[in-house]
């Protein structure tokens, strides 16, 4: 059974930093692309970064470039994301999501590309 757990989400003040974790299980991982996303009460998903299965490859959404780093280790199933400079409207839950299609490129940015995801873990950032 695959499963995606993410870890790492809690309060910060305004300028602050957090790394969250995705903890890939039940599949191999190495040759999917895996992405991010996130949800704020009552607005849409949106997309924040995905990552190639090499991780050679990165994309951000406009509104966290230059302040958040997605990252992947192949040999723990792990992917990861350092936000830095936190602002009050990066608030929401973040999800981890991966796209289990062999080598894709460039990773996807739609949601509806990714076949799994995780139960997500809230940030919440204070002013």
């Amino acid at each position: 059974q695959v499963q995606l757990v993410e870890s790492g989400g809690g309060l910060v003040q305004a300028g602050g930093s957090l790394r969250l974790s995705c903890a890939a299980s039940g599949r191999t991982f190495s040759r999917a692309a895996m992405g991010w996303f996130r949800q704020a009460p009552g607005k849409e998903r949106e997309f924040v970064a995905a990552i190639s299965w090499s991780g050679g490859t990165t994309v951000y959404g406009d509104s966290v470039k230059g302040r958040f780093t997605i990252s992947r280790d192949n040999a723990k199933n792990t992917e990861y994301l350092q936000m830095s400079s936190l602002k009050p409207e990066d608030t929401a839950v973040y999800y981890c999501a991966a796209d289990m299609s062999d080598y894709v490129h460039p990773p996807p940015t739609a949601w509806a590309k990714y076949d799994y995801w995780g139960q997500g873990t809230q940030v919440t950032v204070s002013s």
